[in-house]
């Protein structure tokens, strides 16, 4: 018996490698002209490749999950005839219409020749040998477990399609090769979890430890509590918010706010009041008593504003802020602003609050879920201001746009209540001038 070795082909893709992804035959298996011996792939697909030769396969010369060059060997098959060591003559088949759809350039056509091929017992699919498919339909009929061979083709010259594997997959009832275990006779079981690992130590020449105090160690555990505790709900709108920004450029321009920071941030305090007014539940709390749960509903605004700091994020909130005007509350919030930047922001200032605006904005940030003040049920994000095509009148025209999100706590408030609060919110950016004095 003469070595016959396959080399790796250019399969027509222009290719300079291919992984073998996995062998069809085993060393000593029997096979014939255009038997399918591996599926490679390449850096466009996966390809079965057919044998040139008939024979007994020798050695696999690459593994499974390798990577091979064009042109290396891969396989060797032993022929039948030794005083024959050439390829086994090309055998004629009647001409297909498209005969790329069953044929390999360069390795031989598909004709009567049978597979003498042993079929290891863990392969339950047959070799397709003769059928027409092209490689994905094969690879698909072989996740399926269909045998080619049984599918009635539907494609032109006979070809067997997606379509006539997957329905011949269904009536087969092998779409989903999955077996179905009988109920255990255990109703329960405990599966244990592995302890948490050890952390690794540190480096201390390319980490720190900073230890956990003050502001930082005090919105750590507000965050946790208020994230582990209240079940949130976070919602979002894109507003069109351009009326809002002319109205902020009339009162920069306005003599009576001439002393006085203005920003967009006012105008959605304003539209976050007007919602509280509206929605009552929004500016509520959830309580804990010995007597068992209560909601506490305020009636009145201790507007939170969150800030970020350098000693880290404070939310000092300005107190009864529904009762002020809009200049008095620029006046408030510049000054709150102010006083926490200097680190001057007291625990009596902290304390309180009802509700809590944070302006992401400021940062480019669009939206966000940020996460409840402990002691209320709602917080409310606005996001970056920036022009954007909208639809106004049926034409598309560039208008400054804004997202408007929140989270809350959904043991107080229902879905619809917050639905309502948002659009409240949005529609008073839309149209402030009707609200605002």
């Amino acid at each position: 018996m003469t070595d016959q070795t396959f080399v790796l082909p250019d399969v027509g893709e222009g290719l300079t490698e291919a992984e073998i992804v996995q062998w069809r035959v085993a060393p000593g298996d029997t096979v014939a002209v255009n038997d399918v011996i591996v599926e490679i792939e390449t850096a466009k697909s996966l390809v079965e490749l057919p044998s040139p030769f008939s024979g007994t396969v020798g050695e696999l010369l690459a593994s499974e999950g390798a990577t091979v060059e064009v042109g290396a060997p891969i396989i060797t098959i032993g022929s039948l005839d030794a005083a024959t060591p050439t390829p086994a003559a090309p055998v004629t088949v009647p001409e297909p219409s498209d005969p790329g759809g069953a044929v390999l350039v360069g390795y031989g056509t598909g004709g009567a020749v049978s597979s003498r091929r042993r079929k290891p017992a863990e392969r339950p699919v047959k070799a397709s040998v003769g059928v027409v498919a092209k490689p994905p339909i094969r690879k698909l009929a072989r996740d399926l477990g269909v045998d080619l061979s049984a599918v009635t083709p539907s494609g032109p010259a006979g070809e067997v399609t997606r379509d006539d594997v997957v329905k011949h997959a269904e009536q087969a009832s092998v779409f989903r090769n999955i077996e179905t275990p009988e109920w255990g006779a255990v109703r329960e079981e405990t599966i244990s979890v592995p302890a948490p690992a050890t952390p690794a130590p540190v480096d201390d020449a390319r980490e720190e430890s900073i230890p956990v105090r003050g502001v930082r160690k005090a919105t750590a555990n507000a965050m946790t509590s208020s994230a582990y505790s209240a079940p949130h709900v976070s919602v979002w709108v894109d507003v069109d918010a351009s009326r809002t920004m002319e109205l902020v450029k009339r009162l920069k321009a306005s003599p009576d706010f001439a002393d006085v920071k203005i920003s967009p941030l006012l105008i959605m305090a304003r539209a976050v009041m007007w919602a509280l007014r509206r929605t009552p539940m929004i500016n509520a709390a959830w309580v804990d008593t010995e007597d068992g749960a209560q909601i506490r509903v305020r009636h009145y605004v201790n507007l939170g504003i969150a800030a970020a700091t350098p000693r880290g994020l404070l939310v000092p909130n300005i107190k009864d802020a529904q009762n002020m005007n809009t200049r008095e509350l620029a006046k408030a919030l510049e000054h709150l602003t102010l006083t926490a930047r200097e680190g001057r922001t007291s625990p009596a200032d902290q304390s309180g609050g009802t509700f809590t605006i944070t302006n992401i904005g400021v940062f480019g940030v669009d939206a966000g879920t940020p996460i409840i003040n402990p002691g209320e049920a709602g917080i409310i994000a606005l996001g970056a201001i920036r022009q954007k095509p909208w639809v106004v009148d049926g034409e598309v025209r560039p208008r400054w746009v804004t997202t408007v999100s929140g989270s809350f706590d959904h043991r107080v408030v229902d879905g619809d209540g917050i639905s309502r609060f948002i659009a409240d919110v949005a529609s008073v950016l839309e149209e402030p001038a009707l609200l605002l004095d």
